[in-house]
């Protein structure tokens, strides 16, 4: 009963929170996770502790499939080359670089250690930079950059994740090993998403004339999808995104309008209560997280905190201007009848430093780094885990608060609203 009075309650202070975030024209998520650290720390508020598993099912299937079915498609087509390169590429490199700072600036973390919480790390929330530049009138095309790269890079950051992991248990790490596992994690989930696509397809050319029956079956596919996927152990987040892409694709086709604009009011509430729980959640765990660390590391711990941010936004800096010159590249070198690089597809300064400045860490980064396990298989407890998880929530909080709220003026400053 009393963690029914907590949820409403949270419910109550999510909606009342982004009404008045509207009227005083501040970004929500923000005020959320700021609003979440204060309730934290009110003496009388209890634990709520987050189960990683349960934030993978309840969080992240309808998170997926809602931005994999608004996706514009062409903007994706056209931009797919950056979405890949920012959902693969970067994700490996930010890993490899956060791994390298934390090996040599923080005490006891070795190389496993370090590459663990690279991994954590290495996955940008597009939730969070899209509901924050909501309004500001950014292209679609670098929403859509955004909202693409964050349907691929969850999978690249827990693929990393597990091995990073395993090898800190014991594990030896073979390259092409983990090369081939990727990749069929990949191939699965593509293919899942593929047939739970046609199944729901198949159901809902059956039961269109029953708006109620077919909104359920919208509404529960891509939980069962990402169930089906983690039981074959393939990805269950490339799963539900091309479940996601294809009954997009469908639903234009066969579905009235009255029906569509029906699944969209509905998805747009559920949307809403799950992006306001997800924010207020990462500031509501910040305090039970300080009580495991020790007073006199607390300072120092936020301080690698803040280097490793610089650090992940430098790479993702570096990584998005070397595409942004490749594209170019490719571009000119273009045979003029048989082009492969459109220019639409092209990335002009203003734009990629604002894709650059969205690279916020938000909830899967949360849940991964509270699903880090207590104990190695001989029952030793797991080196530098209250470490890991309290710089990794610390990065959290950073990037949503810091970079989301000098986002939407760096926006303004470079005047990319004029560019529609």
């Amino acid at each position: 009963m009393e963690n029914y009075t907590i949820i409403i309650f949270i419910l109550a202070i999510v909606i009342g929170l982004s009404a008045f975030a509207d009227k005083a024209k501040l970004p929500y998520p923000i005020l959320l996770v700021i609003v979440g650290v204060a309730i934290g720390f009110i003496p009388s508020m209890s634990e709520i502790e987050i189960n990683p598993e349960i934030i993978f099912l309840i969080f992240l299937p309808p998170l997926l499939y809602d931005a994999s079915f608004n996706i514009s498609p062409k903007h994706l087509r056209t931009n797919l080359s950056t979405i890949s390169t920012l959902a693969i590429p970067l994700v490996f490199l930010t890993t490899f670089w956060i791994a390298v700072v934390s090996h040599y600036m923080i005490p006891g973390m070795t190389w496993p250690l370090s590459f663990v919480l690279g991994a954590i790390l290495s996955a940008t929330d597009a939730v969070a930079a899209v509901n924050i530049t909501k309004g500001l009138g950014i292209p679609e095309k670098t929403i859509t950059i955004l909202e693409g790269e964050s349907l691929i890079n969850d999978a690249s950051a827990l693929v990393a994740y597990r091995f990073a992991v395993a090898t800190a248990m014991g594990s030896a790490f073979i390259i092409w090993k983990a090369t081939l596992q990727f990749v069929l994690l990949l191939g699965g989930g593509f293919l899942v998403g593929f047939i739970m696509g046609k199944i729901l397809a198949f159901i809902l050319t059956k039961v269109r004339k029953n708006t109620n029956v077919t909104l359920s079956f919208m509404l529960l596919m891509p939980f069962f999808t990402y169930l089906v996927a983690e039981h074959l152990h393939v990805s269950g987040v490339i799963a539900v995104v091309f479940l996601g892409l294809a009954i997009a694709r469908f639903s234009k086709k066969i579905f009235p309008e009255s029906l569509r604009n029906n699944s969209k009011n509905l998805w747009d509430v559920i949307i809403f209560i799950l992006n306001g729980l997800i924010f207020i959640l990462i500031g509501l765990n910040f305090r039970y997280i300080l009580k495991d660390i020790d007073d006199d590391m607390i300072l120092p711990y936020i301080g690698y905190a803040v280097i490793i941010t610089i650090v992940a936004l430098l790479t993702r800096m570096v990584r998005v201007f070397f595409q942004k010159i490749n594209l170019q590249k490719a571009f000119q070198k273009n045979d003029r009848k048989r082009r492969k690089i459109s220019e639409h597809s092209l990335l002009d300064s203003k734009n990629s430093f604002i894709i650059s400045w969205s690279g916020m860490r938000g909830i899967v980064s949360l849940a991964i780094a509270l699903g880090l396990p207590k104990f190695l298989e001989d029952g030793t407890p797991f080196p530098q885990r209250n470490a890991i998880v309290f710089i990794s929530v610390a990065v959290v909080l950073l990037t949503i608060v810091g970079q989301g709220l000098t986002l939407p003026w760096i926006v303004k400053k470079l005047g990319v609203q004029e560019e529609k």
